[in-house]
């Protein structure tokens, strides 16, 4: 006979390695087997977990021990029904495995407060019911899990929110004018990657030109988001003024360094004329622009590189290069070439000595690099812009 001392010390032990072991993966799933691993390991010969999802569907989760004994019993097996603490109960139910008595509990996992009812937690031992301190015990490893499982769910919940946040702001970019083909790719870091600073944007202009821009706030996160947000709304404005790149890169930074609280960000702008068949750059801290050929050889066009957005420094400055019809320009953010440990330039001879196959569309060559470059385990959000001129069909044509 285990005194009450005694028990007392053992479940004062058990509950320690509960607050240890339990609640450390950050993710339902992996509580509930954290907490049947250890129900298993500390009170019983088998323990398994039932989550509810949006129905009433119970989906068995996660399990361990002798899982053969985790039975529901029938409805005239032997019932008791022990009140706890903040409101719950355990039901204990009794039965024979063989010659050796068994019992089975349910407990509740419900979140703070009686809330949410996210399921079940079932035990079952065989030949000595489970004692007061053990029942105790239980009820705390499921209390305890429970809000682990209402923090993972929480946190899922947000991190959705953030990400149709980032699909909703950094979504396809604006019209171009009908003579350009584009292609975009949006790719956030990770699996539960969080709302950042990275996004694009066309802008239609008069005389059938384009504004192509590509850009990256720094930092991650909501703040990193807003400011994105704010960035691309200006430019827009500014845009339309129908200044030189390099002039909306300046006003852009003026009206940037005014907010003290707004984050610096690189851009990188691309004012296409295809009538002349002329791209005038212009980038504010940002890597160069990529041009693959006809023939499927790319390079790297040398764009001066003026200071961050925000600095309220100034000094940017044009590049005009020809662009004709067989050629793709793509723009980019840093995630889709910087590799943790590697030099910039090694990172960016690998995008130039990427070959696309002749004559690919727009899109494909846009897949091409992502794969290349393995974009979707980059270690930073990626965004991808491509544009190609589309020929204009022949006076003549069909006569």
């Amino acid at each position: 006979m285990v005194s009450e001392r005694d028990g007392l010390e053992a479940r004062l032990r058990a509950m320690e390695e509960a607050l240890e072991r339990i609640g450390t993966s950050g993710n339902e799933r992996g509580t509930c087997r954290e907490l049947t691993g250890f129900l298993f390991r500390t009170l019983c010969d088998a323990a398994a977990v039932d989550l509810t999802g949006r129905g009433t569907v119970s989906d068995r989760v996660a399990e361990a021990g002798a899982t053969d004994l985790l039975r529901d019993p029938s409805p005239d097996a032997p019932a008791a029904v022990r009140a706890l603490d903040h409101g719950h109960s355990v039901r204990t139910w009794s039965g024979r495995a063989g010659d050796r008595p068994l019992y089975l509990v349910s407990v509740p996992l419900i979140g703070p407060g009686g809330g949410e009812a996210y399921g079940r937690l079932l035990v079952v031992r065989s030949g000595e019911d489970f004692s007061d301190h053990e029942t105790a015990t239980l009820h705390f490893a499921a209390r305890l899990a429970s809000v682990h499982i209402g923090h993972a769910r929480r946190l899922a919940a947000t991190e959705k929110t953030a990400l149709d946040l980032q699909r909703a702001l950094v979504s396809e970019p604006g019209r171009p004018h009908p003579n350009l083909d584009i292609a975009s790719r949006y790719l956030p870091v990770g699996l539960r990657a969080l709302v950042g600073g990275d996004w694009f944007e066309t802008v239609r202009l008069h005389f059938g030109r384009t504004l192509l821009v590509v850009g990256d706030v720094m930092g991650h996160g909501l703040d990193a988001a807003v400011d994105m947000n704010a960035y691309r709304s200006v430019l827009r404005e500014v845009a339309s003024t129908e200044l030189a790149p390099h002039r909306v890169l300046r006003r852009l930074d003026t009206l940037s360094a005014s907010d003290e609280g707004r984050r610096p960000a690189t851009c990188l702008l691309v004012r296409i004329d295809p009538a002349r068949g002329m791209a005038v750059y212009a980038s504010a801290g940002h890597l160069p622009p990529a041009v693959f050929s006809g023939d499927g050889t790319g390079e790297l066009l040398e764009v001066p590189v003026g200071p961050p957005l925000g600095t309220g420094i100034g000094g940017y400055e044009a590049l005009a290069r020809p662009i004709t019809a067989d050629q793709t320009l793509l723009l980019y953010t840093d995630g889709l070439v910087e590799r943790r440990g590697e030099d910039i330039d090694t990172s960016l001879d690998r995008l130039a000595g990427l070959r696309m196959t002749p004559g690919a569309r727009v899109e494909d060559i846009v897949t091409a690099v992502c794969d290349g470059l393995d974009a979707q385990h980059a270690e930073d959000d990626v965004a991808v812009l491509a544009a190609r001129l589309r020929p204009r069909p022949s006076p003549h044509a069909g006569t």
